[in-house]
């Protein structure tokens, strides 16, 4: 803040900073300077950047050259060696870059005499073709073209080192006028015709002279139009850009609108699906509720038999044939008591040797034991519902009994295995 006002040359502050050593209290002890340095003063209406620059607090005058040892010239001892001054000589030079043999002078060390001048390397020139006459009357002959304008341009592309603009300001006025196109077109064809002629292996630039005459006709334009025409054409890119966006806006709702739609036909199929799935499942109960004929009497016909739907292991990698035998975990856990209920009463061990034969067998013995377990299930449903219908009947009607067809009655000998089960598993429970 003190160098803040001392160069805006502000008033400082009446009262005293406050700073954590005011209030905290300070426990470094003072200093004590020594007696032979005092420090002087600022004279009134000096700045203190330049008193801090023409004297020090410790009376040491700051050198007139910038140092980095950051202790001043006055505290540095020099270094004197003991080699002799190498010697040095004012001699006269050329530099091999002018062709009119001027000769400069300067220092230069006595071991470096007759050595080259050590600016020539930068000298670099760009190699310009050269031709003969018999050369461009066989094969640089061009309608639009004198021999004499081709070995004008040539002299100039040789003098100012293919800088077409200056060798445009330089074309003499008693040829043709030509653009600078003109010329580079001139020059390049010249260039190819005679690389094939010479069967040289240069690289061969081609210069497309309607492209580059449309493009400055153009970039002409563009630099001569009026403040008018630029706010137009701002105004255009502006409008540009809002029907970009209102596009832009009119695809995402049609976008929008189209999964709707597509929502909306999923949906519809859905239901239906759903609707002809109910009606296959209540058609299914009732082919596996009726019963054959007469020569069939006491068997069900299931149409499309139950079971477990062993998931198909297919990993990248190397896996357990194990797994094969692992029930879903859809399954439920009453199915599951019932399977091992059933391989306890069949002496099966629960845990067989995963060998191929044994689990593929192993999975058809426990799909065919849950597919007798939900059979039994339907069974008993049906069984429960004659007889709540029956019951109905006879509430309805009082006196008089209804009749259940034998097809419909379930089959004792059905009815003696499952209570014979029920009693086995009983006494082994």
């Amino acid at each position: 803040m003190a160098d803040v006002r001392d160069i805006l040359d502000l008033e400082t502050p009446a009262a005293p900073e406050v700073t954590k050593e005011a209030i905290l209290g300070s426990d470094k002890r003072a200093r004590k300077r020594p007696e032979n340095t005092r420090t002087s003063k600022r004279p009134e209406g000096m700045n203190r950047e330049v008193y801090a620059l023409i004297r020090q607090d410790n009376n040491v005058v700051p050198p007139l050259y910038p140092t980095d040892t950051g202790k001043g010239y006055s505290k540095i001892k020099a270094k004197l060696g003991m080699k002799r001054v190498r010697a040095w000589e004012w001699t006269p030079f050329t530099n091999p870059a002018r062709t009119d043999g001027a000769i400069f002078h300067h220092w230069r060390r006595v071991v470096d005499a007759g050595k080259e001048y050590p600016f020539a390397v930068f000298n670099k020139k760009v190699p310009i073709p050269t031709y003969t006459h018999t050369e461009y009357v066989q094969h640089l002959v061009t309608s639009g073209w004198t021999e004499a304008e081709t070995d004008h341009l040539f002299d100039l592309c040789k003098r100012f080192d293919l800088r077409f603009i200056i060798i445009h300001d330089r074309w003499d006025k008693k040829f043709t006028a030509r653009s600078v196109e003109d010329l580079k077109n001139r020059y390049y064809q010249v260039c190819a015709s005679l690389n094939k002629v010479k069967n040289q292996h240069e690289k061969i630039y081609h210069y497309d002279y309607e492209h580059e005459k449309k493009r400055k006709e153009q970039l002409k334009k563009l630099f001569e139009r009026t403040q008018k025409q630029v706010e137009e054409e701002q105004t255009l890119l502006i409008e540009l850009r809002k029907i970009e966006q209102r596009k832009k806006e009119r695809d995402r709702k049609t976008q929008d609108l189209q999964k709707l739609i597509t929502a909306a036909d999923n949906q519809t199929e859905t239901k239906k699906n759903d609707r002809k799935s109910s009606k296959k499942t209540n058609t299914t109960s009732r082919q596996k509720v009726s019963r054959s004929d007469s020569t069939n009497t006491g068997k069900l016909h299931v149409a499309e038999p139950t079971g477990i739907k062993f998931p198909d292991v297919k990993n990248s990698g190397v896996s357990l044939r194990s797994q094969r035998i692992k029930l879903p975990s859809s399954l439920g856990q009453k199915k599951m008591k019932g399977i091992e209920q059933t391989l306890v009463e069949l002496n099966i061990d629960s845990n067989p040797p995963p060998t191929e034969q044994i689990c593929q067998q192993f999975n058809e013995l426990r799909s065919d034991i849950v597919l007798h377990y939900e059979l039994k299930q339907a069974l008993n449903t049906c069984n429960f519902e004659l007889q709540s219908l029956r019951h109905q009947y006879e509430a309805m009607l009082p006196g008089q009994t209804l009749t259940i067809p034998p097809s419909l009655l379930p089959d004792q000998s059905v009815n003696k295995t499952d209570a014979a089960g029920s009693t086995t598993g009983a006494t082994n429970a």
